[in-house]
């Protein structure tokens, strides 16, 4: 049975994804070289040695390269493996060794992908729960960041009991800290 919770998610996620699908290239483009430059300012400030990163696809913010940017700065870079079961293993950079889903505990700087996020750090993602499966095994020391597009930062985003907060959100305009 739905919720009023889910069917919310479902239509915010909905109006997200479609706005999403109507940015250029050119925009996608701009906003990834933008992002790229908070992620770096925010590397060398926390100066992580393990991070965990998603690997970007279509419109998600970060372009092709935010992975790579991360590895630059990081002395050891996780990426996640879709199980079956929609959770999360994880693997190096270069696709090597599997490592189980409880690596993400070793990061201490989580960069995840999200539609929206709210305020208070309520983050949405794209509905499959993987992420907020393997944030429940992340560290209580680790950073957790969003990165989205201008304008995905909202008053509020619905949420359920499950759903893990995160402490930053890194759009093209700059770094919000979320309240917490």
């Amino acid at each position: 049975m739905l919720t009023p919770e889910m069917n919310a998610k479902a239509a915010l996620r909905r109006d997200l994804l479609a706005a999403r699908s109507e940015l250029t290239t050119e925009q996608l483009s701009k906003a990834a070289h933008l992002l790229a430059g908070h992620l770096e300012n925010l590397l060398l400030e926390v100066r992580p040695t393990t991070v965990a990163v998603y690997v970007p696809f279509g419109s998600e913010p970060g372009g092709p390269g935010m992975p790579g940017l991360v590895a630059s700065l990081a002395s050891k870079v996780i990426v996640p493996v879709l199980l079956p079961d929609k959770d999360l293993a994880w693997t190096g950079l270069d696709g090597g060794e599997r490592l189980a889903p409880q690596a993400i505990s070793q990061a201490e700087l989580i960069i995840v992908p999200a539609l929206a996020v709210d305020v208070t750090g309520y983050r949405l993602g794209r509905g499959g729960g993987s992420y907020d499966r393997a944030l429940s095994r992340a560290s209580s020391s680790a950073l957790l960041v969003a990165l989205l597009h201008d304008g995905e930062i909202l008053a509020q985003v619905p949420h359920e009991p499950h759903d893990r907060k995160v402490h930053r959100a890194l759009t093209p305009i700059g770094v919000t800290k979320l309240d917490r």
